[in-house]
């Protein structure tokens, strides 16, 4: 059976699926956001194979959402820190950080909290019209063919 080529497709979210769907890649992306950057950091702190680990790595390398850096020469060794493209899809955890907290933290509350650096509150992610500021939900908005839909 042939897998469905997600990054083909004429569709803004399947194609950021393919970068991003395997379910270790939000993890990858969370650790290094938060500061763990290197390799036995990363394994040690996921619990994920090695070999795993280091196909997610090089896939996330490919597709430009990290960065790999040398930190020393001897022994050969780098860590790996996020690209712009890396940073964006930062905004996409923290949306699912919030749905997540709302639906499946349970009593015990989050296991993280999100401090607002401008304001120094702790605070979760709100969806908001880059034009016009209000809010932004499945109810507010009507989705119209873009110019990738009509060629």
């Amino acid at each position: 059976m042939q897998r469905t080529r997600f990054g083909d497709m004429v569709c803004s979210i399947a194609r950021t699926m393919d970068v991003i769907g395997e379910p270790w890649s939000p993890l990858v992306l969370r650790d290094v956001h938060r500061g763990i950057t290197r390799f036995d950091q990363l394994h040690a702190h996921l619990g994920i194979s090695r070999k795993v680990l280091a196909e997610r790595l090089r896939w996330l390398v490919e597709q430009e959402v990290l960065e790999r850096r040398p930190y020393s020469t001897k022994p050969p060794r780098h860590e790996y820190g996020l690209t712009p493209k890396g940073t964006e899809l930062v905004d996409l955890l923290l949306v699912m950080v919030r749905w997540g907290d709302r639906w499946t933290a349970g009593e015990a509350g989050p296991p993280a909290l999100h401090r607002h650096r401008a304001c120094g509150l702790v605070a979760h992610v709100e969806l908001r019209c880059s034009e016009c500021g209000e809010p932004m939900g499945p109810t507010d908005v009507d989705v119209l063919p873009g110019p990738a839909a009509l060629n």
